[in-house]
Order: C-alpha cells, then sequence, then structure tokens
C-alpha cells in the first residue's frame, strides 16, 4: 500500500493525546491505546480525541519510563480496520511511515526510510530513520508499506535533519504481554530493577523491590496543580460549569466551544490574561452595516470589547492577572461564553457575516 492509502484505512486508530504539558500521539492495539511514557508525562488521566472518540478523559494505566511507553485505556468502538503489530524486524533501507499529530497538525504522515534497523541507545535497540518527526509525534505508530506496526516514534535529535529514532515493536509486544499477565491495571515499571509494581502497593514513592525512587509514582499521586493566576482563571471556568480537564489545552491555555463559538483564553507570560472568542468574518456586501451594529454593540457592552483583525471579527475580554478576581471573573466569562454564540448567530443571520470552517478535530 501507499502512504495515503495506508493512512485511510487505519487512521481510525490514531490518536491525539494532550496534556497541561504538551501533546503527542497515541494508536490503539486490541483494547488498549499505546503511547510514550513522556507524553503523558507521570499523569494518571490525559485528554484524548481521534476519528472514533470524542475529546474525553482516559486513564494512564501503565507507565514504563525504562521503555518509555505507557498505556492508555477507555472504552471505545474497535476501529474495523484494526492496527497489528509486526511479526519481523525491519531492515537497512525499508520503506517507513510516521502517523502523528506533529505541532497539532492532526493526521500526518510522512514517509521514509530505516536508516539502520538497531541503534543501541542506553542498552535499548531502536529502529533510526529519516521520516519526518516533529514535537507531537512521539508515542505515534512507524508502519511498514503492509501497515503493520514496526515500532513507536519515539525521540529526534535535535537540530539534526530528519533524524529521528523508534522503538522496535517486540519491545511493545513483551511489555502487552507482561502487563496482560497481572491482570491489574495501574503498574508502574521500575526503571532499575524493571519489575511491574502495582501502584496501590507503593509506599512513600519507593519500589518494594529494590528501593529505587519511583518519580512517575510521585507524579501520578500529586497529579497537575495549577497555581497563582492560572489556578484562579480555572477555579472561574469551573464555576460556570466548564469542564476544566478537557478545555485545557496547556499550562495557560484553554478552549472552550460556546454554541457555534469558540472562545480562546490564554495567560501570558507579561500577566496579561485574554478571553479571545473568533466569531465569523464580514461579508463583501453592506459592511457598513455590520460595522456600525459592532460600533453600537461596544457603547453597549461592558467587560467584552469587539475587534476586527484583518476580515475577522473577535470578541474580547482583557484583564491584568493582578485585577483578576473571582467574582468579577466569572461575570466576565460567562458573559463572554454566553454572547459569543448569540452574537455569532446574529452576525451570520442578520448581517450575513462568514461562518468559519473549524479543523475537525476543533468541533
Amino acid at each position: 500500500m501507499n502512504t495515503q492509502d495506508i493512512l485511510d484505512k487505519y487512521v481510525d486508530n490514531i490518536i491525539q493525546i494532550m496534556t497541561p504539558y504538551g501533546t503527542g500521539t497515541g494508536f490503539i492495539i486490541d483494547d488498549l491505546i499505546i503511547t510514550n511514557s513522556h507524553v503523558v508525562s507521570g499523569l494518571k488521566e490525559v485528554v484524548i480525541s481521534s476519528k472514533l472518540i470524542k475529546r474525553t478523559i482516559a486513564q494512564v494505566i501503565y507507565d514504563d519510563a525504562d521503555y518509555d511507553l505507557a498505556f492508555i485505556h477507555i472504552d471505545f468502538k474497535a476501529s474495523s480496520n484494526p492496527l497489528k503489530l509486526s511479526l519481523s524486524p525491519v531492515k537497512d533501507g525499508d520503506t517507513t511511515i510516521a502517523i502523528g499529530h506533529p505541532y497539532g497538525l492532526n493526521y500526518t504522515a510522512t514517509e521514509g526510510i530505516v536508516s539502520k534497523a538497531s541503534r543501541l541507545q542506553d542498552d535499548l535497540e531502536y529502529i533510526q530513520i529519516d521520516a519526518a518527526i516533529n514535537p507531537g509525534n512521539s508515542g505515534g505508530p512507524l508502519l511498514n508499506v503492509e501497515g503493520e506496526v514496526t515500532g513507536v516514534n519515539t525521540f529526534i535529535v535535535q537540530n539534526a535533519n530528519n533524524l529521528g529514532f523508534a522503538l522496535p515493536y517486540f519491545y511493545v509486544d513483551e511489555t502487552i504481554q507482561n502487563f496482560k499477565n497481572i491482570k491489574e491495571i495501574n503498574i508502574i515499571k521500575c526503571p532499575s530493577c524493571k519489575n511491574f509494581i502495582k501502584e496501590k502497593e507503593i509506599k512513600n514513592d519507593y519500589c518494594f523491590e529494590c528501593g529505587t525512587k519511583l518519580l512517575v509514582a510521585k507524579q501520578r499521586r500529586k497529579g497537575y496543580k495549577p497555581s497563582g493566576a492560572t489556578k484562579l482563571l480555572e477555579e472561574i471556568l469551573s464555576d460556570l460549569d466548564v469542564n476544566v480537564t478537557l478545555s485545557r489545552r496547556s499550562q495557560a491555555s484553554w478552549r472552550v466551544q460556546s454554541g457555534s463559538a469558540r472562545v480562546e483564553i490564554n495567560y501570558y507570560e507579561n500577566g496579561i490574561i485574554i478571553g479571545d472568542s473568533k466569531l465569523c468574518q464580514i461579508p463583501k456586501d453592506k459592511i457598513n452595516e455590520i460595522y456600525d451594529y459592532l460600533l453600537s454593540q461596544n457603547k453597549k457592552l461592558s467587560y467584552l470589547q469587539f475587534s476586527i483583525n484583518e476580515n475577522t471579527i473577535y470578541l474580547s475580554y482583557l484583564i491584568v492577572d493582578s485585577s483578576l478576581t473571582l467574582q468579577e471573573g466569572k461575570i466576565a466569562f460567562k458573559r463572554l461564553l454566553d454572547l459569543s454564540d448569540e452574537y455569532d448567530d446574529i452576525l451570520i443571520n442578520k448581517y450575513n457575516a462568514i461562518k468559519l470552517k473549524r479543523d475537525e478535530e476543533d468541533e
């Protein structure tokens, strides 16, 4: 199969993974979502989405810093074309396809060759490839021309041109079998003695077999805890019945769907907090009417203001972090969420503004 055929056939198995620390890729094998340990960032919960899975919270049930593997579980409808692990190793020069979400560009497939079938790194074998791998690709599948998973895209050499490395399929197969033999979830693999440790039996974050400090156990126990203005922003959103975990895009960025409108909230390093709703685009005809309407509404609005950037209409709320309070923030953001959808409908239906096209993963 060519690259496009492989992507079309197996795309339902490709998962986007989001945490407060970044994004990555995963893929389905049997009833598990496979990804890198560094993608899940030591968390017990991550946000995932795919062609068949609406953006939702899923559980990290296995974390392995040694192989840089993690398993995620959620009940999902199986793809009609499930991915399978390869039964044979790659060879130098083999054609290979990497699928992932680099820089948030969903379902990107890149083709290359196996530069070196076995490259030793810290006592582990890796497949060296020249297919383009970028941030966001980590945890995604490396496929052969039959569409079989030959490895997990794991890391790149910074400032090098298409120099990527994938963990071979046999490490994944070994880990899946060992994990399933335990018949329990929430397992951590000790990077020192290599034993599979049941999280519920860990005390004081130490491996009870060899005494090694399990850093991932500590991170899983603590979870993600926002602080300062970030914590206040999330309290405000929670009080407005927004699922903060699902809306969080990073430690300082949130996205909330409000009807047909979408509200982006960003907290910048200079202390500025901006809530932006990118509504619609100005029409070609009767532009003066829509300008007059926006100006008249700006005179009536409090907390919020309309603006136009190029030909796109925005409804925004701006405040400095030191001025943000729970009470005032709830008023302002509630208005932004409520009025964004309302104004989007008015501008489109009454003033013939042009509805924005959304990326499929933004709906």
